[in-house]
C-alpha cells in the first residue's frame, strides 16, 4: 500500500467519509478521530495501532492477490486494475447506518448524507470534524429530522436500526461470532436491510471477509465475467474480491452495455 495509491481503497465504495483535498492530501474521520493524510506523514501510520489496524495493514494482501490472479483471468483483470485496494477495519454501526443510507444512492450523495448526520448528530472528533453519530443520539433523532437532512424513506430504517443498537438488542459481538449464514439473517431481520446492505454490514463493519455484497454491479459482473459461478467459488476472501471485481466493473461500464442496454434505473 502507497500514499500514491490510497484512492483506491478511500474512494471505491466502501466508505463515505473520506475525501481528497486540493492540495492532494486525503482528509476523514474514523474512531472519533480525524486524520489528515499527506504523503510524509503515510510512511508514519503502520506507528499508531488505531489507524494500522483501520487499513488493515498487517494483513499480508500480495499473497491475496497473487491466489486470486492463478484462479481466473478476469479476476486478475480487475484485480490488477486497483491492486492497493484493501478491506478497512470501520465501525460496525457506521457500516450499518452508512449502507442503510446507501439504498437507491450514489456515492456522491451517500457522503454528502453521513456529512451532514455527522455535523447534525456527532460529537466532536479529535482534531477536527464531527464523529459518526452514536446509536443513541439517531435513535431520539426526530423522523422528520433525519428526513430534511437528506434521508427520505430510509430515516424510520436509520431509527429503528439505532434503537436496537443502543439497547443490545442486535449485538456486532454477537455477528462477529455467527455463521455467516444467521450473522446475515439478524441483519436482515432489521425493516430496510436487505441481503446486499447485510453483507456490506459485515464485509465493511465486522472484517467478515467472506461476506460478498451483490448490488446491480455485482450481478451484473457475476453474470458477464464469471457465468455459473457463485460467491464461495472465491473462496475465504470472497469479500475481498468482490471488491475488486466491484471497482473494476463501476469503471468499465463498457463490460456490461448489452445488458445496460433499454434497461432503466433500479434500487440495489
Amino acid at each position: 500500500m502507497d500514499f500514491a495509491a490510497l484512492g483506491q481503497t478511500l474512494a471505491c465504495g466502501q466508505c463515505f467519509r473520506w475525501r481528497k483535498t486540493p492540495d492532494g492530501a486525503w482528509e476523514g474521520v474514523a474512531g472519533g478521530r480525524f486524520l489528515r493524510l499527506t504523503e510524509k506523514s503515510f510512511s508514519r501510520l503502520p506507528e499508531d495501532p488505531f489507524w494500522a489496524r483501520y487499513f488493515d495493514l498487517g494483513r499480508d494482501y500480495g499473497s491475496i492477490r497473487a491466489r486470486f490472479c492463478r484462479m481466473d483471468p478476469a479476476l486478475a483483470r480487475a484485480v490488477r486494475y486497483a491492486p492497493d485496494i484493501r478491506i478497512l477495519n470501520q465501525d460496525p454501526w457506521e457500516a450499518l447506518c452508512s449502507f442503510i443510507l446507501s439504498q437507491c444512492n450514489n456515492i456522491r450523495r451517500i457522503r454528502g448524507m453521513v456529512a451532514r448526520l455527522c455535523d447534525a448528530y456527532g460529537e466532536p472528533a479529535s482534531g477536527g470534524g464531527h464523529a459518526f453519530p452514536a446509536p443513541r443520539a439517531l435513535a431520539a433523532a426526530g423522523e422528520s429530522d433525519l428526513r430534511a437532512l437528506g434521508c427520505g424513506f430510509r430515516a424510520p430504517y436509520v431509527r429503528e436500526a439505532a434503537r436496537r443498537v443502543a439497547c443490545g438488542e442486535l449485538d456486532f459481538a454477537l455477528l462477529r461470532r455467527l455463521p455467516l449464514p444467521q450473522a446475515r439473517a439478524r441483519l436482515t431481520a432489521l425493516p430496510g436491510v436487505g441481503p446486499k446492505v447485510a453483507d456490506c454490514a459485515l464485509l465493511y463493519g465486522l472484517h467478515r471477509l467472506d461476506a460478498f455484497p451483490a448490488d446491480v454491479w455485482m450481478k451484473r459482473a457475476m453474470r458477464t465475467l464469471f457465468p455459473g459461478r457463485d460467491p464461495a467459488w472465491f473462496g475465504p476472501y470472497a469479500g475481498v474480491a468482490q471488491q475488486y471485481v466491484f471497482h473494476y466493473s463501476r469503471n468499465h461500464p463498457e463490460l456490461f452495455r448489452r445488458e445496460n442496454a433499454g434497461a432503466g434505473a433500479r434500487c440495489s
